[in-house]
C-alpha cells in the first residue's frame, strides 16, 4: 500500500533537518581542533558551498593527502561519538 505523505509531514521533516544540521554545526565547532575543523569544512564544503578533494585540501595546507585523510577520518570519528552520545539523550 502506499503512503502519501501531507504537505505538514514536509513541513516537519524540513525543521529537523534544520535541527540536525545546526546540531552538528555546534559539534563541529565544540569537539574538533583546528586542523580537524578546517580538513571538514573544505572536505564537506560547510563554509563556501564548494567541496574540496583531499589532495585539493593538502596543496592549500601544506600537507600530505594521506595526512588530510587521517585528519578527516579522526575528525568523523569525533563527530559520530558526540552525535551519538547526543542521540542517547534525546
Amino acid at each position: 500500500m502506499d503512503v502519501l505523505s501531507s504537505d505538514d509531514d514536509s513541513i516537519i521533516e524540513v525543521v529537523e533537518n534544520k535541527i540536525r544540521v545546526k546540531k552538528l554545526y555546534l559539534k563541529i565547532e565544540k569537539c574538533l581542533a583546528g586542523r580537524e575543523k578546517t580538513v571538514i569544512k573544505m572536505r564537506y564544503g560547510l563554509e563556501d558551498g564548494k567541496i574540496k578533494t583531499q589532495r585539493e585540501i593538502a596543496k592549500m595546507m601544506s600537507i600530505s593527502r594521506s595526512y588530510v585523510s587521517r585528519i578527516e577520518k579522526r575528525a568523523l570519528k569525533k563527530l559520530y561519538d558526540e552525535l551519538g552520545n547526543l542521540n542517547k539523550l534525546e
